[in-house]
């Protein structure tokens, strides 16, 4: 029998709602053919495709990352404005392919405002400048009577596009990226370009490229970076993905210790900076690219066929157990972008008559609507599971939220079993229940279930009523689960 306490006065910190992010980059048919497509019955007047729209209202992003990714460190954002018919066509070295600039700046805007999204660029740290970067701030963001600004106005745009959150580059410290650079080199580039544009725009917030090679020298990169911009730096990013190459089930569902030693370890890296240098000012963590990627590998284009990894349900509980890691985080952790967001490592796949929703789609949904503001402490034990060289994992994974203003609870819970369903009794401190509650489950026949177009619900949602008691529940979860349970206090 497994048991969860909940206490409702055992704050974790205030969940940001910037971890429910989405990322959107040039790279095959993420824009052209998923986002945008322009003379499709299906497209809006501005080239927008209405089911894709209709679906990412779905998940209630609240900021989304553009335009890259590898592709920024050779984009030059000026090469993306303007008519459209007068935009230089360039031959794209990150994915090796010709960006025909049909989709830039604004279209990103539009883009962002049709889903109520906050608007998060990422300049070009790679073959770009800082000249560069900071005339891209102008042109959102100016106000005065100068060319940039102005060239906004003449493009169409008379008021400001009010771009708070600004990247300066993209995996720096990859050897695969165009203008790598040792921790050394992009310290000072990261100090250099954050303060021109933040000469441009002071309210601005600035992420840095901190860590996408695991297994590079992460330490001192973070450490350099702090020590040279302490008072430029709003947030740390973070990328990492994540699979199951081995088809070890188990061993994939153990991934949850990686995601907890990995914002561990930054975290305390963070603060251990931050007191030896006397640095009171916060520095938070954004996991700016994450999700499930091993299928779709390779070096050339035909390996890794535009990266349309096609996802299945224990890809859906590996990002569950994300968010779960990301509320248990919160204190820290306050941007997370899932990448990307249509055909490409996404959870909406489209036809150009079509879309379905990937597994993948229905955590993501459960969690941005259930959310509360605050994370709570949430105690959990019961039955358990090895792999490898971890042992005496709990099965299930658990977080929960509180919503204080609406009084409401919500419990979020992975069932890591592929067989066992899981007796559950749920205690509250702190508080009564006031009726019964409301459960969310996403699941499928199997674990290796994934949705079509031929078969679109074989992953999905279903609904349950949770009985309750004073100040207790109980539960069964399915196995191979993810469960959203919601009750008023």
């Amino acid at each position: 029998m497994n048991y969860i306490k909940i206490d409702l006065e055992r704050h974790l910190g205030q969940i940001h709602p910037h971890i429910f992010g989405g990322f959107a980059e040039h790279l095959g048919r993420c824009l052209y053919g998923g986002i945008y497509q322009p003379g499709s019955p299906l497209a809006d007047e501005r080239g927008f495709r209405r089911d894709v729209l209709a679906a990412l209202h779905r998940l209630q992003m609240t900021i989304m990352r553009y335009p890259g990714g590898n592709f920024v460190s050779g984009y030059h954002w000026r090469d993306g404005v303007g008519p459209v018919a007068d935009r230089p066509a360039r031959l794209e070295l990150a994915w090796r392919t010709v960006e025909p600039n049909h989709f830039g700046t604004n279209e990103f805007i539009q883009f962002c405002r049709q889903l109520n999204v906050d608007p998060f660029i990422v300049v070009n740290c790679g073959d770009g400048d800082m000249r560069e970067a900071r005339d891209w701030v102008e042109y959102c963001n100016g106000t005065q009577n100068t060319t940039l600004a102005n060239l906004r106005r003449q493009h169409g745009f008379a008021e400001p596009h009010q771009v708070k959150y600004w990247g300066i580059g993209n995996e720096i410290d990859g050897s695969w990226q165009i203008g790598y650079k040792t921790p050394e080199e992009y310290a000072r580039a990261y100090l250099e370009f954050a303060k021109v544009m933040k000469w441009v725009d002071p309210s601005i917030k600035l992420i840095a490229s901190a860590v996408s090679s695991w297994r590079a020298e992460y330490v001192e990169r973070i450490q350099l970076l702090i020590e040279q911009a302490p008072d430029l730096i709003d947030y740390l990013a973070l990328h990492w993905y994540v699979g199951n190459p081995e088809n070890d089930f188990a061993q994939y569902m153990a991934v949850s210790e990686l995601l907890e030693q990995r914002l561990s370890a930054i975290e305390g890296l963070i603060q251990a900076v931050r007191l030896q240098r006397g640095i009171t000012r916060p520095i938070a963590i954004a996991v700016d690219e994450w999700n499930v990627w091993y299928r779709m590998q390779g070096t050339t284009r035909e390996e890794l066929h535009d990266l349309e990894e096609k996802y299945n349900l224990e890809d859906a509980l590996v990002v569950a157990m994300h968010f779960n890691a990301f509320i248990r985080h919160a204190r820290s952790v306050k941007m997370a972008n899932i990448a990307q967001i249509v055909n490409v490592l996404a959870p909406i796949f489209t036809s150009p008559d079509d879309l379905f929703l990937q597994s993948i789609f229905h955590p993501f949904e459960l969690y941005s609507r259930n959310c509360g503001r605050i994370a709570l402490d949430a105690y959990w034990s019961g039955d358990t599971f090895s792999s490898g060289d971890y042992t005496a994992l709990r099965t299930l994974d658990v977080a929960a939220t509180l919503d204080d203003r609406a009084r409401k609870l919500s419990v979020f819970v992975v069932n890591r079993s592929a067989t066992q369903a899981q007796e559950t009794t749920l205690k509250l401190d702190g508080g009564q229940f006031t009726g019964t509650g409301c459960a969310w489950i996403v699941n499928g026949p199997d674990l290796k279930a994934e949705n079509s177009f031929t078969d679109p619900n074989r992953v999905g949602t279903t609904e349950a009523i949770v009985t309750t008691r004073s100040t207790s529940a109980n539960f069964t979860f399915e196995p191979h689960s993810v469960t959203a349970l919601s009750f008023d206090l």
